[in-house]
């Protein structure tokens, strides 16, 4: 990795705060939906996560500077369709290793057409051993065209953040 003054900064001043309550100014974004059972897939869900298979698994994901996620690594998705898809490049926030959550947070870097972050995670309900899969964001326009773009790009980020999780459950058991 380069030498963080070398490196740009977020686009937003906020970064990491989509461990806790979400900023003001921003849309939210908080899907939460069951995707597995069990403490097995859970582990693996989450590994999953860290690999970046939801980005993988939708065909988003253009760059990653490291195999799995790390704070620090810059990571490049490609938003939109055909000639319409857009360049966006993000940075690993922080990476979840807890007991019952595994995932990691990426923020928007200059370049990106939203401002703000998202995180990934899968989480473990021990008492029931449901696994729900996780998408948590904050985000305003940080273009021109998403502006303009107005209620669609809200509706655009749910519905991608749908179908983030349902790559997640989706994802095929190793051989």
């Amino acid at each position: 990795m380069n030498d963080s003054s070398e490196r740009p900064s977020f686009t937003y001043s906020e970064v990491a705060a989509t461990r806790g309550e979400l900023p003001a100014g921003y849309q939210h974004l908080r899907l939460r939906r069951e995707i597995g059972r069990g403490a097995d897939e859970f582990h693996r869900l989450g590994e999953a996560v860290l690999g970046y298979r939801i980005q993988r698994g939708l065909r988003i994901l253009r760059e990653a500077q490291t195999p799995v996620a790390e704070p620090g690594a810059d990571v490049t998705v490609r938003l939109g369709v055909g000639r319409f898809g857009l360049r966006a490049p993000c940075r690993v926030v922080y990476v979840l290793r807890e007991p019952d959550r595994i995932g990691f947070a990426y923020g928007t870097l200059p370049g990106h057409p939203e401002s703000g972050e998202e995180l990934f995670a899968v989480e473990y309900d021990r008492d029931t051993g449901t696994v729900y899969g996780v998408v948590t964001a904050f985000s305003r326009p940080a273009s021109w065209y998403t502006r303009l773009g107005g209620p669609l790009a809200v509706l655009a980020q749910r519905v991608a953040a749908a179908a983030y999780l349902m790559v997640l459950r989706r994802t095929p058991q190793e051989r």
